[in-house]
């Protein structure tokens, strides 16, 4: 009997799922297509197949399909920097966790979703909320790894300045249009963080 009432559940629950992803992924194709600003909220329900007040039980706003694409950052984030050994310096550590996270930067899409990130004043504003919760991912595993209380200001400084250094790395790669490897720019801004510091 507890099966019963946990099947529909599970049931629902991947039709919710599938349902957002193939929002997301046709309010993606949309903005690439016809622009962010053209594209309506309206346009984005009709070509999924649903009613503009469905979409609305989805996401709330065309900014949060955006959004929705960078949405696990922080935690992947932070598990790259927990599978990492701590026998070598946090910044190098953090360095690395980054240049295993950057493949998931080589693809055509994700270069479309840069661009249209940088598209607007609003978009780019909200952008950088990511790499506020990027920080906090990284202080937290980093404190994982050294937990002693000494060590937490050293830790927040690594933290702020690995963040700036990727977020500067993203910055190039996209004015590039993708065309280098986003792991060359992060090895060359970080070499240049190492050298000033």
């Amino acid at each position: 009997m507890e099966n019963e009432s946990t099947a529909p559940e599970g049931w629902r629950e991947q039709k919710r799922r599938e349902t957002r992803q193939r929002i997301a992924e046709t309010g993606l194709n949309l903005f690439i297509a016809n622009g962010y600003e053209a594209t309506t909220l309206e346009a984005i329900a009709a070509a999924s197949g649903i009613s503009a007040r469905t979409f609305f039980y989805y996401f709330r706003s065309k900014e949060d399909i955006l959004l929705a694409w960078q949405q696990g950052l922080p935690d992947a984030v932070r598990a790259a920097i927990l599978a990492e050994s701590p026998e070598q310096r946090p910044l190098h550590l953090v360095r690395n966790a980054f240049l295993k996270l950057a493949v998931q930067f080589s693809s055509e899409q994700a270069v479309a979703i840069d661009r249209i990130l940088r598209s607007t004043e609003q978009l780019r504003a909200s952008n950088q909320a990511k790499f506020l919760l990027m920080e906090k991912a990284v202080l937290e595993a980093l404190s994982e790894h050294w937990p002693q209380a000494r060590r937490r200001k050293a830790l927040q400084v690594v933290a702020m300045a690995s963040v700036g250094a990727m977020r500067l790395s993203v910055d190039a790669w996209g004015d590039e249009a993708g065309q280098k490897p986003l792991a060359s720019f992060i090895k060359q801004m970080f070499s240049a963080l190492e050298t000033e510091l």
